[in-house]
């Protein structure tokens, strides 16, 4: 039986490969932001990849916003210290530059969906940190209006991919907007967080789902970080153990 199915996958492998390899002749695979052609599917090209802005040690341990020089040791921001989030860490896969902007638009106003797999594998890497321990993940929700407007969540398109590569599962149903708050968008912090400001519930039915569990919100990108606090605000004050937020992109200072 074990030799049967090793001979049949085998055997898909051979005919898999001539097609795939058909398919990037027909339609050779292209950079995710520029459209260049690149070697491998769902990659960036040399440019884009140096433009990228990909964070990387050392950073604050619960902002994750980088720090411009290595201290050697695990470090918080004068920002963490001074008004400390809702949430435990937070992690990001690129500063919220050129590059890293063209693909959040791409997904979020494109429609481009195909760019899930690959944002989800990198954010996956990320916070791996925080997927070693986690029992969910929630994603950022959509007010019903905006998501029948745009007729997808894309952070909900983004816990799926990530849930794929870490196993930990997504739970929609946890957090919903109750308020649909205007965007964010041209907004100072301080606007931002009134904005947001009691936009977000956990309903009566999903109390004991979220009370004592380790939830990672996951979003695309994280700007003031008031979204993502709110957020992390409503599962503290049901329940949650631990509330940890892991974003495509974030916002950084000028370096």
């Amino acid at each position: 039986m074990e030799a049967a199915a090793a001979a049949k996958s085998a055997l898909a492998r051979l005919v898999a490969a001539p097609g795939k390899r058909l398919l990037d002749l027909v339609l050779p695979p292209t950079c995710l932001a520029c459209r260049k052609p690149v070697g491998e599917k769902g990659g960036l090209c040399s440019s884009c990849f140096t433009r990228m802005g990909f964070i990387e040690r050392p950073y604050c341990e619960r902002l994750g916003t980088p720090f411009a020089h290595d201290s050697g040791t695990p470090l918080l921001s004068a920002a963490a210290l001074a008004d400390p989030p809702a949430y435990e860490r937070a992690r990001a896969v690129a500063r919220f530059g050129d590059v890293a902007r063209e693909l959040v638009h791409l997904l979020k106003y494109g429609d481009r969906l195909d760019l899930s797999p690959p944002f989800g594998r990198w954010m996956a890497c990320a916070g791996a940190q925080l997927l070693a321990d986690a029992d969910a993940l929630v994603p950022v929700p959509l007010h019903w209006t905006r998501l029948w407007w745009r007729r997808f969540n894309q952070s909900a398109a983004l816990a799926r991919a990530i849930s794929e590569i870490s196993g930990v599962p997504v739970e929609e149903h946890l957090l919903v907007r109750v308020h649909a708050t205007p965007p964010q968008v041209g907004k100072s912090r301080t606007e931002r967080a009134r904005n947001v400001q009691g936009a977000f519930a956990v309903p009566p039915k999903a109390r004991a789902l979220v009370k004592g569990r380790r939830l990672v919100l996951v979003d695309d990108v994280i700007a003031s970080g008031s979204t993502v606090d709110a957020c992390a605000r409503a599962l503290r004050r049901a329940g949650a153990e631990q509330v940890d937020v892991l974003a495509f992109a974030r916002v950084v200072e000028p370096w």
